[in-house]
């Protein structure tokens, strides 16, 4: 399998449109358009029934004691876990292609609602949710896309990888929640082919430049 994406090249700083937020000057990040990428796949497996699609990032802060804080800044050395910013399911064997912003149009406080998607696919819970819990403004369960706001003083810049999972279900069965840990057991078995694609993306003025 094939994975593309017009939105963003292979390996390269992923647009700020496409990101849940960008550098502002006064107050560190300021809200995006949050739109999702555009995503077209190719040579998947004839017996393929269905496709599901995961897209995270595996440098996330291990630990949040220098993430978003003045005067600090989080080093690069510091173990990362995946943050998952989105989660697709049952998209049609006969689908190759999702377009740019066809998903995710903007920033939804408290969160999209979900899992229904369109066409009757069906979105997952991305880990927005337990970032803003809590939060009296942005607290709430977050379905779909929603994309990069790395902490704005990471020493590291942030890989975003997306997946395109070929399966041999037409429906998927995820039990519990349909989380990236959940949806990752229940792929598990059920994958005839998968490609993926990712960008780069940073807050950090500091080391923007080596996201260029």
């Amino acid at each position: 399998m094939k994975l593309t994406s017009h939105s963003f090249a292979e390996g390269a700083r992923i647009p700020g449109e496409f990101a849940f937020c960008v550098i502002d000057a006064k107050t560190h990040v300021a809200l995006s358009a949050n739109r999702n990428p555009h995503l077209a796949w190719s040579d998947a497996p004839p017996a393929t029934k269905s496709f599901a699609l995961i897209c995270h990032d595996p440098d996330v802060p291990s630990r949040g004691d220098d993430v978003n804080q003045e005067d600090r800044e989080v080093p690069a050395t510091l173990p990362r876990v995946d943050f998952f910013h989105w989660l697709l399911i049952d998209i049609p064997a006969s689908v190759h292609e999702i377009a740019a912003g066809s998903h995710s149009n903007g920033v939804s406080a408290r969160g999209k609602s979900g899992p229904a998607a369109p066409n009757g696919w069906r979105h997952g819970i991305n880990d927005y949710t337990g970032w803003f819990a809590g939060d009296k403004d942005m607290g709430g369960t977050y379905y779909g896309y929603d994309g990069p706001c790395p902490p704005w003083n990471d020493a590291l810049v942030h890989r975003y990888v997306f997946t395109v999972y070929a399966l041999d279900v037409a429906k998927l069965d995820v039990s519990g929640d349909l989380t990236g840990a959940n949806l990752r057991r229940a792929l598990q078995g059920h994958v005839l082919a998968q490609a993926s694609t990712g960008g780069t993306y940073t807050l950090n003025p500091r080391v923007q430049s080596a996201d260029a």
